[in-house]
């Protein structure tokens, strides 16, 4: 992929104190942008912003769903950076493993919740403070969860599907001065999927006719394309990052 200088850009990045959104944040900086990172701990916040670098990062720490957080952020990086050119979806949670049919229902309103309601408050907000009159791209963090049945994370894969629709009609919405896609990755390393690998991750990998899981830099590169101007003509799409193994599983 050729490497895109766009030192003038300004991304919003949610959940980014490690991680998917950590690598994203370092893919959006090596090309130039500066970015505002979001994440609920504070402390761990500050630490990706100083490994990051200060001069071009800013952290706001708050709980996605917050709408107060949401508007704080997005005026941070106005106030930091004067512009808020990228929005990038990232923050979610999982926090039950099991069949849906014992799902607590309080459980399945606070995956909504992080999942795909705070995207789209977070979506709204930068709308309306900048990118209705000065365009830019959203990009959605989903998963392949959301792509077919998901034994035992399956409000996790539920939720991701809602994503995926919210970006089309986001793209729908907010076309022509914003486009809007959805990245969909399989089990990257990271402490948010460790369950998924953890003393096993050779089987693991196994699966993957690419022979290994992913790294947040495999997520990062990708997030850099859609928002760049190679993908100017790209909109309403949801690109799957997921080493092949949809086509090992005959799904795609």
């Amino acid at each position: 992929m050729t490497t895109v200088e766009l030192s003038g850009k300004v991304a919003l990045i949610t959940g980014a104190s490690r991680g998917i959104g950590y690598g994203i944040a370092e893919a959006l900086l090596a090309r130039g942008d500066r970015v505002c990172i979001t994440g609920r701990n504070e402390d761990a916040l500050k630490a990706a912003v100083e490994t990051l670098g200060a001069d071009r990062v800013i952290g706001v720490a708050g709980k996605a769903h917050d709408e107060a957080h949401q508007a704080v952020a997005v005026e941070r990086t106005l106030e930091a950076f004067g512009r808020v050119d990228h929005l990038v979806n990232n923050a979610g949670t999982n926090p039950v493993f099991g069949p849906i049919a014992d799902l607590d229902l309080n459980v399945a309103r606070k995956v909504f919740e992080t999942n795909v309601v705070s995207a789209l408050g977070f979506a709204q907000k930068t709308w309306h403070a900048w990118q209705k009159e000065n365009g830019g791209a959203i990009v959605n963090i989903t998963s392949v969860a959301g792509l077919s049945a998901s034994p035992f994370i399956g409000a996790y894969g539920i939720s991701k599907a809602a994503m995926d629709n919210l970006t089309l009609q986001l793209a729908h919405e907010y076309a022509p001065r914003v486009r809007v896609n959805s990245i969909a990755p399989a089990v990257v390393k990271t402490k948010f999927a460790q369950a998924l690998y953890e003393g096993r991750e050779e089987e693991a990998a196994a699966a993957y006719p690419l022979g290994r899981l992913g790294v947040p830099s495999d997520i990062g590169g990708a997030a850099a394309f859609l928002t760049s101007s190679q993908a100017d003509w790209i909109t309403g799409q949801t690109l799957v990052v997921d080493g092949g193994i949809f086509l090992k599983a005959g799904n795609g």
